[in-house]
């Protein structure tokens, strides 16, 4: 059996990780799956950033975990759930990395969405009170 390799982001794959202070809302169907004001914004090499929702964040009724199952070097073994309310397109929309990697380690807890799964993943700036 080959053992998978294990790589550290660094200058030539760069990953960084940082709080997003806009709330980010997920919806599918016209139905809100996730709503959070505590999502990671993770960038990783050429790759669009990925907003990662905490996993308290979430309608984990309207989600359905799947088989499918992938690995990435850098941050370890990934989960996935599928959206039924969003049909064929919303298969294996959402992923996570139960146990990730330390370098990554603030995406535990957390999943994420395919923009192009589901219908809208809106990052919306705080509301500045005035009191």
């Amino acid at each position: 059996m080959k053992e998978k390799q294990v790589k550290l982001p660094g200058p030539e794959h760069p990953i960084s990780i940082q709080r997003n202070s806009a709330r980010v809302v997920v919806t599918v169907a016209g139905r809100v799956v996730a709503d959070t004001h505590n999502a990671w914004t993770l960038r990783e090499a050429v790759y669009p950033p990925v907003q990662y929702i905490p996993r308290d964040d979430v309608d984990f009724s309207q989600l359905q975990q799947t088989d499918y199952v992938t690995y990435c070097p850098y941050k370890g073994d990934c989960n996935y759930y599928s959206v039924p309310n969003g049909g064929k397109k919303s298969v294996n929309a959402v992923w996570s990395y139960e146990d990730p990697f330390p370098a990554v380690v603030q995406i535990k807890g957390h999943v994420a969405f395919y923009p192009d799964r589901v219908d809208e993943i809106a990052e919306l700036l705080p509301n500045v009170r005035k009191d």
